[in-house]
């Protein structure tokens, strides 16, 4: 697979504050990746690096074959950025607003191929003011799909949504990932990430403390919960070796002519590996 994004040894420091520090990952073209960590993790840092909008104090980076850093107008071309916060033409419709920032690329992609992607076709030609919140971000998202970037940066997409809109959105972003777009995410929604991202990475306080598919990090948890009622009374267990003690229980409920009632094994979620991994850090980014 070709690679999209490859970081070796970065680090970025302000004064004698390291904020990265010494992070290594790497992003396949037409994945979506999960950059994920509390405030003060490094999240920002490393993203706006990746973005070409920081400078790095050391490492590696390549974006598209190129160094962000070095990288000029072309290269900026052909990749898309959605922002936490943004600030829309009120007057314009999002018919109009995409025309126009189609006009900054050579090869943008046509416009209501775009309103499509992002489902805003019954609101394509309402003023950008009586748009609600999600429906904004949705245009957000479509200015940064317009020139048809190759990449695109999106910087917690959902935050504020109800649960409708989030998974409106989440629709959208799989609907990128079907058109071979790569995509970095980062987010504080857990099972965001869970949902959407083929690979994830956990930052905190600058250093990466686990990176793996979602089902890997899951999976790699160190306890697993065994839920089930006996006599009338419901019982959590919680074991590190799930094949043994389950074998025990049905073991032992046999031997007793007991029936264990509504057994079930769960393994942690992502956003309960998230919280082993994190602790309780948080700060400014």
């Amino acid at each position: 697979m070709t690679v999209a994004i490859s970081v070796r040894d970065l680090r970025k420091s302000y004064g004698d504050f390291e904020a990265v520090k010494g992070i290594d990952f790497e992003i396949e073209a037409g994945q979506v990746f999960g950059l994920l960590g509390p405030n003060g993790a490094g999240k920002t840092t490393t993203v706006e690096i990746l973005e070409g909008y920081r400078d790095r104090t050391s490492g590696d980076v390549s974006v598209l074959g190129e160094d962000p850093q070095r990288a000029g107008r072309a290269w900026r071309s052909r990749i898309g950025v959605v922002l936490q916060s943004s600030s829309l033409y009120p007057n314009l419709t999002p018919r109009e607003s995409l025309r126009v920032f189609a006009g900054y690329y050579e090869n943008p992609r046509p416009v209501d191929e775009v309103i499509e992607i992002i489902g805003l076709t019954e609101k394509a030609d309402a003023r950008a003011r009586t748009l609600s919140g999600g429906q904004k971000r949705r245009l957000d998202l479509g200015l940064a799909l317009i020139g048809n970037p190759d990449m695109i940066f999106l910087d917690e997409p959902t935050t504020g949504f109800d649960p409708g809109a989030r998974r409106a959105a989440w629709e959208t972003i799989r609907n990128l990932r079907t058109l071979g777009t790569t995509i970095l995410l980062t987010t504080h929604y857990l099972d965001e990430a869970e949902q959407l991202a083929d690979q994830v990475a956990v930052l905190r306080g600058g250093v990466i403390v686990r990176a793996g598919s979602p089902a890997e990090l899951t999976g790699g948890a160190s306890e697993t919960e065994i839920r089930y009622r006996q006599a009338g009374e419901e019982i959590l267990e919680r074991t590190t070796d799930p094949t043994r003690r389950l074998h025990e229980l049905t073991s032992a409920a046999l031997e007793r002519g007991e029936v264990l009632d509504g057994i079930e094994v769960r393994r942690p979620t992502l956003e309960e590996v998230y919280l082993e991994l994190t602790g309780s850090e948080a700060g400014a980014e």
